[in-house]
């Protein structure tokens, strides 16, 4: 049951390159996104997710469903961070990078960083125990580090060709991909330093580092994909 976690800076094709590998080996795949439209519709989709076999259930099924365990299990244990509960849930996944890494030490009205921390361990390791998945970024290859079966990438370009991606893809000016791109690259730094204690592009952090310049996503996805497969995660 393989975990590939698919990390990178803002630009390189991480997502591109993570979802080409999910389509490829038949796995599915998260990333910060979709934990957050998880964690919204759990108000309304549990009465259904209960009533599915976990292994037909679909994939937005199953994670709705580990998240609803998740804030259960808070509440057994007597949490009572202001985030943990579902519309809490929500707002702390789909956080940025930048926006987590300017989480206070401790608050009444905010999630703290231990609160943050600890979610975001307990999400990630959740679905790992699942297996047959790509994650993207959130500090998966270092929460997961030593987990079974694993596989951790990091795709990446030089700056300059990340800036020309992000322009092309979301149809803004180079000036504005540019300073998206910097800002990303700060608050992507940032918070692994801060939450995890960890450089972001450490390589050691990583089995396999793919560079985009001249590769294109495809190449880089068959690159990940044969690794997988030669650790013996999946089957040719």
């Amino acid at each position: 049951m393989p975990v590939i976690t698919v990390s990178g800076p803002s630009g390189g094709g991480a997502r591109e390159v993570g979802q080409l590998v999910a389509t490829r080996l038949g796995l599915d795949y998260v990333d910060h996104e979709i934990l957050a439209q998880a964690a919204q519709t759990l108000g309304v989709s549990v009465d259904a997710v209960e009533h599915h076999d976990e292994r037909t259930a679909s994939f937005g099924e199953r994670l709705s469903l580990l998240l609803r365990n998740f804030l259960e299990r808070s509440a057994t244990a007597g949490a009572t961070d202001p985030m943990m509960g579902t519309s809490g849930l929500e707002m702390l996944l789909a956080r940025t990078y930048s926006e987590a890494a300017a989480l206070p030490d401790a608050s009444a009205q905010e999630p703290d960083e231990g609160t943050y921390i600890r979610t975001i361990t307990a999400v990630i390791r959740g679905l790992a125990e699942r297996g047959n998945i790509v994650i993207l970024g959130r500090g998966s290859q270092a929460i997961l580090r030593d987990w079974p079966d694993s596989l951790h990438v990091l795709v990446t370009a030089p700056f300059q060709r990340r800036v020309e991606h992000v322009a092309q893809r979301e149809g803004v000016s180079p000036e504005e991909a540019a300073k998206s791109v910097h800002d990303n690259d700060r608050g992507r730094h940032a918070f692994h330093r801060k939450f995890l204690k960890v450089e972001a592009d450490d390589p050691c952090l990583y089995d396999l580092v793919v560079q985009t310049r001249r590769l294109s996503h495809d190449d880089a996805a068959e690159l990940v994909v044969a690794a997988t497969r030669r650790l013996g995660g999946v089957r040719s």
